[in-house]
């Protein structure tokens, strides 16, 4: 299982702006150092809760099918936009949107084949099938404001501290706590 980020966030959840006034900076000096913490805090924090902030789109690429429902790896996921699978010929030919259901607001996210439906084989034996989705909470407004606070903290936190700290691994407990509620637990 291979997850492909394919388009971005257009925006953070947390701006330029308002990083500055959480850290009291007036001048513009440190804006592409401070821009490029912000973005790294929100990867960090999307990793660490398995969740997307803002609306991005994302490839989920698979070997075979599972027993059961596929499980997608972020959430919240706005929609499917594609399941694909590999011809003889190497093209990814998408399936029919009606032939397979989709539970975008379950935990986790899965994808099924629908009753009597059973998914074509790929006729590659490597990521050979590909799960196109839209994850994201939406615009940087929709982000919950513990995840936009932590994004916040973080970025602050790096900007004060240039050197690595202890064993580079733990996020402060701060941040931890804001994060907490939102963490997807691995299944």
């Amino acid at each position: 299982m291979t997850l492909m980020l394919i388009t971005g966030p257009a925006e953070e959840p947390v701006t330029l702006a308002e990083a500055r006034a959480h850290l009291r900076l007036d001048a513009g000096g440190e804006d592409a150092l401070l821009g490029a913490l912000v973005t790294a805090a929100r990867t960090a924090l999307e990793a660490e809760t398995r969740r997307a902030f803002v609306t991005q789109s994302w490839r989920l690429l698979l070997d075979d099918w599972p027993a059961k429902p596929i499980r997608l790896p972020l959430a919240p996921v706005q929609s499917v936009t594609a399941v694909t699978v590999a011809t003889m010929s190497g093209a990814m030919v998408p399936l029919d949107p009606a032939f397979y259901e989709v539970d975008a607001k379950g935990e986790p996210p899965r994808v099924a084949a629908k009753r009597g439906q059973a998914w074509p084989m790929p006729a590659t034996r490597l990521a050979g099938i590909a799960v196109d989705f839209t994850a994201g909470y939406g615009a940087p407004s929709a982000v919950p404001a513990p995840l936009k606070q932590a994004v916040l903290l973080l970025a602050a936190h790096w900007f004060e501290n240039r050197e690595p700290l202890g064993n580079g691994v733990e996020l402060p407990l701060t941040v931890s706590a804001l994060v907490a509620r939102y963490r997807r637990l691995h299944l």
